[in-house]
This record gives C-alpha cells, sequence and structure tokens, in this order.
C-alpha cells in the first residue's frame, strides 16, 4: 500500500471513529489530501478518492481554484512583481496547510487587551510550536488590507490583517478537541487574551483599572467643551466599564470553576454600582446637558452620533438625574430594588415544587423525581404521552406560591413607581422609548389585530388537536392548557413522517457550519475559520474559536463557539457579546467579540455530533445574531451590533430561521455523515411545512404572552390580581380554560428581561418574515440583497432608528396591517409540498 492509500484508509477511518489523531490535525487532512489525489496518476487508487472527497467537502473545489491562484500569485511575488489587491482577496481566501496552534500567529489577532490595544476581550500571543511546525512555517500578511464598500461604514477604519494559522470550519467541528501538547513551563494567558484574568484574582485587577479609567474620563467629559467630543468621551467611559461587565456577565453564568464565577459575580456588582454613580451624577449629566440644548450644535452633529447622544441622555433620565435630590435619591433605591426584586423573582421562576408521594397515583410517580416522602416536579412536563403525567405536572409546578406572589406584585408596583417618578405616565410607555412600536398603544393594535386574524385558523388547530385526544384517549377529550405541545407533536409526526432520527445523520454540527460557511460566503463575502486558541483563553477545551473575515475588508471579529453539554452549563442558547465594535481615536477599529452558547451532545467514538433539525434551526438562530455584531461598524460601542431596540434585535436571527429551511440552503450543506448523500428534498419541504401544524394556536399562545406583559406593565394599581389578570387574559385571548389554583404568571421569567417587550418575538418575526419574502426568497444567495441587507441594517446596530433600517431595506414604511398580514400569511401551506408527497 502506497502512503497515499494509507492516508486515503487513516480518512476513511477517521470519518468513522472521530478518534484524535496525533500525528496531524484532522481538520486539515482533507485538503493535504486533495492536494495529493489532483497529482495521482489517472485511474491510480488515490485518483479514485477525489470524488469522494468532494462530496464530503463541498467547498474543496472552491480550494482547488484558490491554491491555483495562490501558487500561481507566489510565484508571481517570487519575481518580484508587487503584491496587487487581487493576490489580497487569493490570499484571504486561501486556508494554509499549517495545523492551528503551530507558530506564532499573533497577526490578525486583536491584540493584548487592557494592556497593549486597549480592547476589552483582546487576544494575546500564540500557542506554543509542536514537533514539525517548523517546517509548516506560519505566513503573515505583511499590509493592510483595503477596505470594501460593503457595510457601508468603514469610518475610515485601516482593515485587518489576515492570519493564516485559520483551518477550515466544517472539518474542525466534527472532531473531538485535541488538546495540548504537555507544557510544564509555558506562561498561562488569560480568558479572551486579558492577561490578568490568567487567574480568578485578576477580575479585581480588571475591574479597578476600569474603575480608575473612568474617573478620568468623567474628568475629562466634564472639563470639555460642548461637542462631538463629549460623545466620544461619554462612549469610551461605556466601553471601559463594558469590557470588564460584559465578560463578568458570560463567566459568571458559564465558567466551569467556581472561583471564576464568584469573582465575576463580585465585578458585575462592584462595576454596577460605579454606573448608578454614574447615572446620579449631575455635573456628568450637565456636561451632556449642555450639547443637546445647543440646536446649532446638534445640528451639525451626524446622525448617529446624535443619536447615541440623546440615548445616554435617556439613560441618566430614567435614573432621575433631572429630580430634585430628594426624588433622585427615591428614584436610585427604586432601582436597587428592581434589580434585587427582578434576581429574586428570576430564580422563583425555576425553583421546583414538591408534593406528596402518595398524594399521585401509583403508576406515574415514576416519571417525577424523588425526594424523601415526596416527589419533585421541576417542569411542565410537556411532551410526556401520558394526560394524567402532564395534568400532574401542571397543577403541581404551577401551584402558586406566596413568596413568589408577593415579588412579583412588588416587581410590577415598583417599575410602575419609577417610570412615573422619571415622568412616563406607565412603565410600558418608558420602555418602549426608541422601538419599532414607539408607545403600548402600538402594541395593543398590533396584537388585538393579529388575536383577531388568528381566531379561525386557532379554533380549527383546537379541533384538530381535540380530535387526536379524543383518539388516542376517549375517556378524556376535553382540550386542556397541557394538551397542545403533545397532540400538536403527535399531529405533526403522522402527517409528515418527521422522525428527528431521520434527519440527524444529514446534519453533523460540521456539516452544519460548513453550511453557514457557504452561505455567508455567498451572501456577504465572508469566511468563517477556525483559529486555536492560546492557553487559558478559553474556559472550557472543547470551545472553538472563530476568526470572521470577509474577502476585501479582512478581519472583522471573534466568534467563541461554546457548543456542548457540562455540568452547571445554563441550559440555553443564547448570544453574549464581549465585547463591542468602535472607532477607536488612533483610526483602528475595535473588533468585535463575541460568545455563542448552545447545549449540543459531544462526538461520540462512532458519529461526530449530530443535529436535530431543531438543534439546527437554533444554531442559524444564534449564529444570525452573532453576524449581526460582526458587522455591525458603528462609530460608537454603546451601540454595536445588538445593542439595538429589542423588537429588532431579534430579526437577523430569525432571519437565519428561514435560511435554514430553503432547501437550497440546506442542500449546499446537508450529507449524510457516513455515506455522503444528500438530504432529499422531499424530506426538507414535508419538515418546514410540519413546521406550520398548528402554528396560529401557537402563534395565539404567544399574542396572549405578550397581552398580559402589557396590561401587567399598564395602567397602576392594577384592577384585579395578578392571577386574576391570568385567568382572564387566558379565556379571552388564549381560548383555552383557565386551571384553578395555578398560577402561571409566576413561573414567567421574561417578565425580567423582557418586561413590557414580550411582544418584541411577534414583532420581529414580522419583520423577518417581510424581508425574506421580498429580498431572500427568490433567490437565497442573493449577493446585492446581501450588500443592502448588511448596508442598511446589519451595520448600524442600534445607531438608526429601527423603523428607518426597515424602510431602507423594504423601500417601503410597513404598517401595523402589514406586520399583521406577514405572520398571518406565513402560516399557509406550500402548495409544492403537496406535489412532493404526491410523487
Amino acid at each position: 500500500m502506497d502512503l497515499l492509500s494509507l492516508l486515503c484508509s487513516s480518512y476513511e477511518l477517521l470519518l468513522k471513529e472521530q478518534q484524535d489523531s496525533s500525528c496531524c490535525n484532522p481538520a486539515d487532512l482533507p485538503r493535504s489530501l486533495y492536494r495529493r489525489t489532483q497529482r495521482a496518476p489517472e485511474n491510480s487508487c488515490a485518483s479514485t478518492l477525489l470524488p469522494r472527497l468532494l462530496s464530503l467537502f463541498p467547498s474543496l473545489a472552491r480550494f482547488g481554484v484558490m491554491e491555483r491562484r495562490y501558487t500561481a500569485t507566489a510565484a508571481e511575488k517570487a519575481g518580484g512583481r508587487r503584491s496587487s489587491p487581487r493576490d489580497v482577496d487569493v490570499l484571504t481566501s486561501w486556508q494554509p496547510r499549517a495545523r492551528p496552534g503551530s507558530g506564532d500567529f499573533t497577526r490578525g489577532r486583536v491584540g493584548a487587551a487592557l494592556a497593549t490595544r486597549n480592547a476589552r476581550g483582546g487576544r494575546s500571543g500564540g500557542a506554543g510550536r509542536r514537533p514539525g511546525a517548523a517546517m509548516q512555517c506560519v505566513r503573515r500578511l505583511g499590509w493592510a488590507l483595503r477596505p470594501g464598500p460593503a457595510g457601508g461604514g468603514n469610518l475610515g477604519a485601516r482593515a485587518r490583517g489576515v492570519s493564516t494559522s485559520w483551518s477550515p470550519v466544517g472539518a474542525a467541528f466534527n472532531v473531538r478537541p485535541q488538546g495540548r501538547r504537555l507544557d510544564l513551563f509555558g506562561e498561562r494567558g488569560g480568558l479572551f487574551g486579558v492577561p490578568e484574568l490568567s487567574a480568578p484574582e485578576g477580575f479585581r485587577v480588571a475591574q479597578e483599572a476600569a474603575l480608575r479609567k473612568s474617573e478620568l474620563l468623567v474628568a475629562r467629559a466634564c472639563s470639555a467643551p460642548p461637542g462631538p467630543q463629549t460623545v466620544l468621551i461619554f462612549d469610551e467611559l461605556s466601553d471601559a466599564l463594558c469590557r470588564v461587565a460584559d465578560l463578568a456577565d458570560f463567566v459568571k453564568l458559564a465558567h466551569p470553576e467556581p472561583a471564576y464565577r464568584e469573582a465575576a459575580e463580585e465585578a458585575c456588582r462592584s462595576v454596577g454600582t460605579m454606573v448608578e454613580k454614574l447615572n446620579t451624577n449631575v455635573e456628568l449629566h450637565q456636561s451632556l446637558q449642555k450639547l443637546l440644548s445647543d440646536k446649532k450644535l446638534m445640528d451639525s452633529l451626524d446622525p448617529e452620533t446624535r443619536r447615541v447622544a440623546e440615548l445616554f441622555m435617556f439613560d441618566f433620565e430614567i435614573s432621575g438625574i433631572h429630580l430634585d435630590e430628594g426624588k433622585r435619591k427615591r428614584a436610585v433605591d427604586l432601582n436597587v430594588k428592581i434589580l434585587d426584586l427582578s434576581s429574586k423573582f428570576l430564580m422563583g421562576t425555576n425553583f421546583p415544587n414538591k408534593i406528596e408521594r402518595h398524594l399521585l397515583p401509583e403508576h406515574i410517580r415514576h416519571n417525577f423525581a424523588r425526594d424523601g416522602n415526596h416527589v419533585v416536579v421541576d417542569g411542565l412536563h410537556a411532551e410526556a404521552p401520558d394526560d394524567l403525567v402532564r395534568e400532574a405536572a401542571y397543577k403541581i409546578f404551577l401551584y402558586p406560591s406566596a413568596g413568589q406572589l408577593k415579588c412579583l406584585e412588588e416587581l410590577l408596583s415598583s417599575r410602575d413607581l419609577l417610570a412615573k417618578l422619571v415622568g412616563y405616565s406607565t412603565f410600558s410607555h418608558r420602555a418602549l422609548q426608541g422601538t419599532i412600536a414607539q408607545n403600548p398603544e402600538t402594541v395593543m393594535q398590533f396584537l388585538e389585530k393579529l388575536s383577531n386574524k388568528l381566531a379561525e385558523r386557532t379554533a380549527k388547530d383546537f379541533e384538530m388537536m381535540r380530535r387526536m385526544k379524543m383518539k388516542l384517549n376517549p375517556q378524556s377529550s376535553d382540550l386542556m392548557p397541557w394538551d397542545p405541545p403533545y397532540y400538536s407533536g403527535v399531529i405533526r409526526a403522522e402527517r409528515y413522517n418527521i422522525e428527528p432520527s431521520l434527519y440527524c445523520p444529514f446534519f453533523s454540527l460540521g456539516a452544519c457550519m460548513e453550511g453557514l460557511n457557504i452561505l455567508f460566503n455567498k451572501l456577504l463575502g465572508i469566511s468563517l475559520y477556525v483559529e486555536q486558541p492560546a492557553k487559558g483563553e478559553v474556559w472550557c477545551e472543547d470551545v472553538r474559536k472563530l476568526a470572521v473575515v470577509h474577502e476585501s475588508e479582512g478581519l472583522l471579529g471573534y466568534i467563541y463557539c461554546d457548543f456542548f453539554q457540562r455540568a452547571d452549563k445554563p441550559h440555553q442558547d443564547c448570544h453574549f457579546t464581549i465585547r463591542g465594535g468602535r472607532l477607536k481615536e488612533d483610526g483602528d477599529y475595535q473588533l468585535p467579540v463575541v460568545v455563542l452558547m448552545l447545549n449540543l451532545p459531544h462526538p461520540s467514538r462512532s458519529s461526530p455530533t449530530l443535529l436535530t433539525p431543531g438543534m439546527m434551526e437554533n444554531l442559524f438562530h444564534e449564529m444570525g445574531h452573532a453576524m449581526h455584531s460582526m458587522l455591525g461598524r458603528t462609530r460608537y460601542q454603546h451601540v454595536t451590533g445588538t445593542r439595538c431596540s429589542t423588537d429588532f434585535a431579534e430579526v437577523p436571527s430569525i432571519l437565519m430561521e428561514y435560511f435554514s429551511n430553503d432547501y437550497r440552503v440546506v442542500n449546499q450543506f446537508a450529507r449524510h455523515y457516513q455515506t455522503g448523500q444528500p438530504l432529499p428534498k422531499n424530506m426538507v419541504s414535508r419538515l418546514c411545512e410540519s413546521k406550520k401544524v398548528c402554528a396560529a394556536a401557537d402563534m395565539q399562545l404567544q399574542v396572549f404572552y405578550a397581552t398580559l406583559d402589557q396590561i401587567y406593565h399598564g395602567q397602576h394599581p392594577l384592577r384585579k390580581s395578578t392571577t386574576d389578570i391570568l385567568k382572564e387574559t387566558q379565556e379571552k385571548v388564549y381560548g383555552l380554560p383557565y386551571v384553578p389554583h395555578t398560577a402561571w404568571q409566576l413561573r414567567f421569567s421574561h417578565l425580567v428581561g423582557y418586561g413590557a417587550k414580550y411582544y418584541s418575538y411577534l414583532m420581529s418575526r414580522a419583520v423577518a418574515t417581510m424581508l425574506w419574502k421580498e429580498c431572500f426568497l427568490q433567490d437565497p444567495f442573493n449577493r446585492a440583497a446581501g450588500e443592502r441587507y448588511r448596508r442598511e441594517m446589519l451595520a448600524h446596530g442600534g445607531g438608526r432608528e429601527p423603523m428607518l433600517m426597515i424602510q431602507g431595506m423594504l423601500q417601503k414604511s410597513p404598517s401595523v396591517d402589514d406586520f399583521v398580514d406577514a405572520l398571518v400569511s406565513d402560516l399557509d401551506l406550500d402548495f409544492e409540498t403537496f406535489l412532493l408527497d404526491s410523487e
């Protein structure tokens, strides 16, 4: 067996067993094999591997073109020709042979954070060399890339150089992390490349440095004459604190070591105290007020600077800075009380309830955890096939707690008092300032019109579920609130045969990441590359670091992918901003850094991580948030990326769900991890249509939640108890009966983070639906539409009014009726599915 055949056999074994290799990085092996098969004699054993490689890794075809172009470019450069922008494009697209972690690749990194480049969460240093790394010397581009026009906002910032230590994204996510060579003497770096965070004690050092810098910036702001510089100083002040606070917010939730979590929690408290002081600093407020009150000066500012100045003033005013000293102290006290009540209520929403075991029928007790003579109910068990299990879980888990009820009432009352104190008639009026909706009257109009349009469809959905319940359980055919999740799932499975296990083999994590890479490349000219983190840079060895690179602008930012399950990790899929982008004083752009957190199963010895369709859609959703952060090119970090109105922030992520459900996109990457077979089109169509089964009832439930949220944050004192309001609203808006002695509102955790804004999910979906249908439905890879999407929406973060961004993209100003019609029309079945089913 020749060397190439041996490599081929080794790679086949790698695909089957996903075992670590001590001699090479599996992420680079496909490309090494590609090069060798290209050079192999025709009809040889090796040459037959080429079609198989291309079927498993479609992007290799593009790589082959790039490598040939790179070889030609290198030859010309050897002849002394100066590199051109075209060469830069080639090298940007090229993915090198050097394995991650080999050699020093500090070029393209963000820098050594607070110490060297004034960048929160930056990177420092490179990984130590491994045996053989000297033969794979890492090349670096020695020139700056020329910024391209896409994105509409480089603001004169220099483009970033490209590190050639990056490896292919798809293969890297389908193998176990390789770990590091034992290094007894190597120096440990800090989390996210922040040198101070090599140990938990570093949080105190970082926060003290941030507080000292804040004091200097406050002095500058108070002494500087009013002008654009005022807003820049305020933003730098915000950035100094956010570098610590944003990072600590993530670490306190996700770090596996208690010492780090505790240190991060303390840092959050310390920075929070500083923020409260700043929000009540009269002299600081006056320095901003001088600018805002000077009409001539304000008119001379660009729209983004003007908006950011107004947002900073809004932050002051909701803290009562404009009030007399007594009322200002009252506002501060209310803010502190609201924070404490929010934390307490949030903890209570997940607290389990207990009941004595003998009170439950014996045959269902095994469905619940046991604690002595009690059973513990920690959720609704919505997918349990036994009706009695779901009923028991619903009644026990939602049984009201007097302490939690009092906490909610105090929270709602305190929010109302604060809103009135700072000049708003209700908390909703205060919370909706600057959103798409603008005010609670518009929100209620939107919800009422949507509810009316859904009424007939919802009734049909409920009737369909009742019939299914009667078929499976004739003794109890009344549809109850614990039934819809289960019976809608049964109907879906029966009608469309969408068993997740049929889809999982086609959705390996690596394939899905490659799919995202292909989509972003075609739509936005962006590629994702895996970069080996430095020692101590990540909090768990299975965290992957992605460099986001534009074909002409270079490095745009970093995404840390914390995708896998582990003990004590929050069970939620979410996006964290670690550092926001902003234009720095030296003209350089501070690159954004984010974390995507999922809870996926680890790869096994026999297969890579396989995603269910729901997991795949969630991955696309969260990546939508990440790209919003990466592509924002605002001058100010205060409005970077997802720092925008809540009802706009979900638009990019929900839009990504549409891409994940389009066969033209899915066909680019969905391949069986063993055979390379593509996912059949009719399976994708059935999956998409199955999501429309009982979708009206699901949407009506969201309308109910949003309406309840608006009532709770509307006029106070409330005319009834929160439970009576729940009962009345549920029966009027949702249609299923209220269950006595339950209090679902006490488990409504979104009342904390989305108080008066729960409608945002529906409104964001309406906007995303319109964007998809009008801009991407005809061609999901339309580059012109992708560039316009970046230019009109993603690039601005929260630096532009959300409705102006929507108008710029849609070329019209949508009305409430347009939003409602978009949501309802999306419930209609696609005729193509029936054609496919009949084939």
